[in-house]
């Protein structure tokens, strides 16, 4: 976003209220007064937040591993150490209400993303801000963050023409790598979760068939359409998003030889014997850590975060993830939203947070 001379704009304080989560299971929302923004600086109101079900319910659930930061590389988390109180979140989207000296006042009113904790308000560089285009709605725009994580799931996955995919996961990453997927000239596409709600959504993003971890029925069924046991059989590539590192079994299990399993997942604190003998040993299956805090060595030759982001912002356009928000709860009712995403997966898919506008 541009910058430049700014001649006429008045700044004040004002009081920000903020989501902190004090103990495992336990959320409090603060009132903090806020300075008006420096010199490079703008103050944002909040419209809208996303809450990523799969990495804040560790926070909420007191599932995170001591001993490291939030997130080094989003610079509203870099310096937070894990340990309550502590705030998070990085999805929202608001409209710049206040700017710094050396910021042209004409960005007044314009509607940004950033990856900060959810709140009301907050302030941050203007490096730090993405403008939202003007043809996405800003209910949309919050899946930002996700949609590049799946963009990069992808990239991640090496997919070839013709491939056999599983998605192992239906949450709100697994459903846009789906319906990333579903626009791919694939052999077959398919689903795995355990929660029949989310099959359906698996299917309305277009995969093939999704099928039930917990049923052997659905699993054996899976394998079959898989062709497991036939020369040249089973899944050439295998997403596992669930959350759950027992997964990563059954994705060994899916696998063909020397497949590719894509693991997106952040377990936390959550751990799980994975079996490396047998078919794992004897196929040659490769595993592979996704994370999109950087960029694949092997694409940072062409690829910045920049044009990243802008592939992002197509694929938002073409998927309409606002399709998958379950519920817009107003930011006060925050401990329902994540006692419902704790509680009610059947029930809660996407819970975004409505801010006064």
């Amino acid at each position: 976003m541009s910058s430049g001379a700014n001649c006429n704009t008045v700044v004040k304080k004002l009081d920000s209220r903020q989501l902190w989560f004090t103990n495992p299971f336990e959320i409090e929302i603060r009132e903090q007064q806020l300075e008006a923004p420096s010199s490079n600086h703008v103050l944002i109101k909040n419209l809208y937040s996303a809450v990523s079900a799969g990495t804040e319910l560790l926070v909420f659930r007191g599932q995170l591993p001591e001993n490291m930061t939030l997130d080094a590389n989003l610079a509203a988390l870099a310096n937070e150490d894990i340990g309550y109180p502590l705030r998070y979140g990085y999805a929202c989207v608001g409209e710049i209400e206040q700017v710094g000296s050396d910021i042209d006042d004409s960005l007044i009113g314009k509607i940004v993303f950033s990856f900060q904790p959810h709140g009301s308000h907050f302030s941050c560089a203007l490096n730090e801000v993405i403008a939202v285009p003007c043809d996405i709605d800003p209910k949309a725009a919050v899946f930002l963050a996700n949609m590049e994580t799946a963009v990069n799931l992808l990239h991640d996955g090496n997919l070839r023409i013709g491939d056999r995919v599983v998605v192992i996961g239906q949450g709100i990453v697994g459903l846009l790598v789906s319906s990333l997927l579903a626009k791919h000239p694939l052999s077959m596409v398919f689903a795995l979760d355990s929660i029949d709600t989310r099959r359906i959504w698996g299917k309305k993003a277009g995969v093939d068939e999704a099928f039930s971890s917990q049923s052997k029925d659905e699993l054996a069924e899976l394998k079959d359409k898989l062709k497991l046991n036939d020369d040249n059989g089973g899944a050439d590539l295998v997403y596992e998003l669930s959350g759950n590192p027992d997964a990563l079994n059954i994705a060994i299990e899916l696998c063909g030889y020397s497949g590719r399993i894509v693991v997106g997942s952040w377990y936390g604190a959550k751990t799980s014997k994975v079996n490396l003998g047998g078919h794992f040993h004897r196929n040659r299956i490769e595993i592979i850590s996704s994370q999109v805090s950087s960029i694949a060595p092997d694409l940072s030759g062409r690829w910045d975060k920049q044009r990243r982001f802008e592939v992002a912002w197509e694929m938002i356009k073409r998927c309409q993830p606002e399709q998958f928000v379950t519920h817009f709860l107003p930011f006060d009712s925050a401990k329902e939203a994540y006692e419902l995403l704790d509680n009610s997966p059947q029930e809660a898919l996407q819970v975004v947070f409505e801010y006064e506008i």
